[in-house]
C-alpha cells in the first residue's frame, strides 16, 4: 500500500479539476457602452457599425432652420388613431423584417463536409487576396485595409469548429491549418492575434473532441511550426496596447491547453523557449500584479506539473534560483488575498514544490539557500508558513534529499521544527513534520554530527516527543481499524466484480483516515529501535498499553514492501531501508 505515497509527495496543483482561466474583460466606460448599443440596434447584419446619423431616411426632411419635419407617409400603419398607437415602421420596413423571419424559421444550415468545404475555400481566398492586395499596395494601407477586414471576418467564421470537432480531421487533410498556422506571422498583428484566439478555442478541454481528434488537430499544427510562431508572436506583441496583451493572454491559454496532453507539453519545452519567456515574464515588477502575470506562473506551473523532464529543464535554466528571489518578499509579509497576487503567490511555491522533487532541483535549491529562506517563512512567516513546512518536506525526501537534510541541521532547522511539532497542529502540518523526521532519520550519514544531533532531539527531556509520537500512532491506528471493519464488512456482501470495482475507492478511505501517516509513523519508530536502546524500551512498553508489539510494527513495514513498486531508483532505495529496519526488529 505504500505505493499511495507518491499521493502525498506531489504538491497540489491546480489542474484539471480546476476550471480553466478566462480572459477578465476590459473595463468599459457609460459612453463607449452607450455607443455600442446605438450600433447594435443600427446594423443586426455581422461587422456591420453604421448609426443611426449615417442611414439615410426618405421620410425625414429638414426646414429652412435646419430642424427635422416629418411628413406622412402614405406607408405608414394608422391603428386606431395614428402613426403614434401603430407599429411606427413603414411597409417596406414590414417586408424586410417578414422576411428576415421568414429566413429564421428555415433554420441554420447543416454544418457538414460540404459547408466545410465551401468555409475553407472562402478562407482560402481570403489569404490569397489579402497577400496580392498587400504586394500591390505595399506603400498604401488604406487600399489593402478592407482585405485584411474580410480575412477578419472568415478567420471568426472558422471557430464554428469547435462546435463539430468531428470535422477536425477533415479540415487538416484540407492544408487549411497549415495556411491558419502561417497567420500568426501576418504583419498585422490583429490577424495574428485573431488566429491565436481560434486555436484557442479549438484546442480548449471544454470541446467534446474526442483524443484521435484533438491529436490530428494539434500535430497537425505542430508539424506546420505552431510551436515557434507562438513563442515568436509572445516577443513581438506589447503588453502596453490592450489588443496585444488579450493576444499574450490567449496565447498562454493555447500553451496551457497544449500541456494537457504530457507528450505535446514535453515537445513545448523541448522545442521552444518558453520556460524562459515565462520566468522573464513574472520577474516583471508589477503593482496590483496583471493577470498575464499571474498567468504566466500559472502556466509554468502546470508544464512542470505534467513532466519530469521538463522540472528538470527548468532546474537547469536556474528555476529554482528565480522562484526563490520572487518568493523572498513574503517570508514577512502576505499577497493581498482574493486577488491576482495571492494567485501568482500559490503558483510559484507549487512550481518550486516540483521543481525540488527532482535531482537537480534539490541540489539547486541548496545552492540558493532555499533552506535557510524556508526556516525563516517558518518562523516568522503567516500565509508562507505552511507552503514553506511543505517545501521542506519535498526537498528532503527521496533517496536524493541527503544534502538538503544535512543544510536543514546546519542551519538550525532542528529547534524550529521539533518546537512546531510539540504544539497542536492541523493534520496535514502533522504529516510533513513526520516526513521531515522520516527523512532526516533515513539520509543523514550514520555516526555524522547532524545525525546525533537529530537523534538527541528525540530523547531529549525525558522522550517527550516519543511520547506523542506514540499517541498519534495509537490515534491512526483506531481509525484505520475503524475503516478496515467497515470495508471487510462491505466485501463481504459485494461479489467479485463489484470488489474489483471498489479496491480503489477502499484504498483512498484507508489514505484518508490516515494510512500514510500510519505507515510514515512505523518507519520513525523502527529507526529509533534499532538506533537507541533508550527508545526501544519505552516504544515496547508503550505498545504493551495497547496490547501490541514490535510485530504489528514489523508486519506494517512488510506490508509496505509488498505493495513496493521498485522498479524505479527510489523505489529501489525505499525496499532496501523497508528490508533493512525488518530486520532489526
Amino acid at each position: 500500500m505504500s505505493a499511495f505515497e507518491s499521493l502525498f509527495k506531489k504538491p497540489a496543483i491546480p489542474s484539471s479539476n480546476i476550471k480553466k482561466r478566462k480572459l477578465d474583460p476590459p473595463v468599459e466606460s457609460p459612453n463607449e457602452r452607450y455607443k455600442a448599443t446605438r450600433i447594435e440596434l443600427n446594423g443586426k447584419g455581422k461587422g456591420r457599425a453604421s448609426t443611426v446619423e449615417d442611414a439615410p431616411d426618405e421620410d425625414v426632411d429638414m426646414d429652412a432652420e435646419g430642424n427635422f419635419t416629418a411628413e406622412a407617409d402614405e406607408d405608414i400603419e394608422d391603428e386606431e388613431g395614428g402613426r403614434f398607437f401603430g407599429g411606427g415602421i413603414t411597409q417596406r420596413e414590414k417586408e424586410i423584417l417578414d422576411y428576415m423571419d421568414d429566413e429564421e424559421d428555415q433554420g441554420p444550415e447543416k454544418i457538414d463536409i460540404s459547408y466545410l468545404r465551401k468555409l475553407a475555400l472562402a478562407f482560402e481566398k481570403k489569404i490569397t487576396k489579402n497577400s496580392e492586395m498587400r504586394a500591390k499596395f505595399e506603400d498604401d494601407p488604406a487600399k489593402f485595409m478592407e482585405s485584411e477586414a474580410e480575412l477578419d471576418i472568415e478567420i471568426k467564421n472558422l471557430a464554428i469548429l469547435a462546435e463539430h470537432p468531428e470535422l477536425y480531421e477533415e479540415f487538416a487533410n484540407m492544408g487549411c491549418l497549415g495556411s491558419l498556422v502561417g497567420l500568426l506571422s501576418h504583419e498585422n498583428t490583429d490577424i495574428a492575434i485573431a488566429v491565436v484566439q481560434l486555436i484557442d478555442e479549438l484546442t480548449d478541454d471544454e470541446v467534446e473532441a474526442s483524443p484521435e481528434q484533438w491529436d490530428t488537430l494539434v500535430n497537425t499544427m505542430i508539424k506546420a511550426q505552431l510551436l515557434d510562431m507562438l513563442t515568436q508572436n509572445l516577443d513581438r506583441l506589447k503588453e502596453e496596447n490592450d489588443e496585444d496583451r488579450n493576444g499574450i493572454f490567449h496565447t498562454l491559454s493555447v500553451f496551457e491547453n497544449l500541456a494537457s496532453h504530457q507528450e505535446v507539453s514535453e515537445r513545448v519545452v523541448k522545442e521552444t523557449k518558453v520556460l524562459s519567456w515565462l520566468l522573464e515574464r513574472i520577474k516583471i515588477k508589477e503593482s496590483p500584479v496583471s493577470q498575464n502575470k499571474q498567468y504566466a506562473a500559472e502556466v509554468l506551473s502546470i508544464l512542470v506539473q505534467s513532466s519530469e523532464s521538463n522540472r528538470r529543464q527548468l532546474a537547469k535554466i536556474d528555476g529554482v534560483d528565480v522562484l526563490l528571489q520572487l518568493l523572498s518578499p513574503y517570508r514577512k509579509r502576505d499577497p493581498a488575498k482574493g486577488g491576482e497576487e495571492e494567485e501568482l503567490f500559490e503558483n510559484m511555491f507549487d512550481t518550486l514544490t516540483c521543481l525540488i522533487d527532482e535531482r537537480e532541483g534539490k541540489e539547486k535549491f541548496v545552492e540558493a539557500e532555499g533552506v535557510e529562506l524556508c526556516l525563516i517563512m517558518l518562523r516568522d512567516g503567516k500565509m508562507s508558513k505552511a507552503r514553506a513546512l511543505r517545501l521542506i518536506d519535498h526537498a528532503c525526501s527521496g533517496i536524493y534529499g541527503g544534502s538538503v537534510c544535512e543544510q536543514f541541521v546546519e542551519a538550525q532547522g532542528l529547534k524550529t521544527l521539533f518546537g512546531a511539532f510539540m504544539k497542536k497542529q492541523d493534520a496535514q502540518t502533522t504529516e510533513h513534520h513526520l516526513g521531515i523526521f522520516a527523512a532526516l532519520l533515513r539520509n543523514l550519514p550514520a555516526d555524522s554530527a547532524p545525525r546525533i544531533r537529530t537523534l538527541a532531539k528525540f530523547v531529549e527531556k525525558d522522550y517527550e516527543k516519543l511520547d506523542k509520537i506514540m499517541s498519534l500512532r495509537a490515534d491512526y491506528s483506531k481509525r484505520i481499524s475503524a475503516v478496515e471493519r467497515e470495508i471487510a464488512a462491505e466485501r463481504a456482501q459485494a461479489d467479485e466484480e463489484e470488489i474489483e470495482e471498489r479496491e480503489d475507492e477502499w484504498d483512498l478511505r484507508r489514505l484518508e483516515a490516515g494510512l500514510f501517516c500510519f505507515q510514515i509513523l512505523d518507519q520513525i519508530i523502527s529507526w529509533l529501535v534499532a538506533e537507541d536502546d533508550g527508545a526501544r524500551k519505552i516504544i515496547t512498553e508503550l505498545l504493551g498499553k495497547s496490547k501490541m508489539s514490535l510485530e504489528n510494527v514489523k508486519s506494517n513495514l512488510t506490508e509496505q514492501l509488498e505493495g513496493l513498486n521498485d522498479s524505479t531508483d527510489e523505489g529501489k532505495g525505499t525496499k532496501e531501508m523497508l528490508t533493512a529496519l525488518i530486520s532489526c526488529l
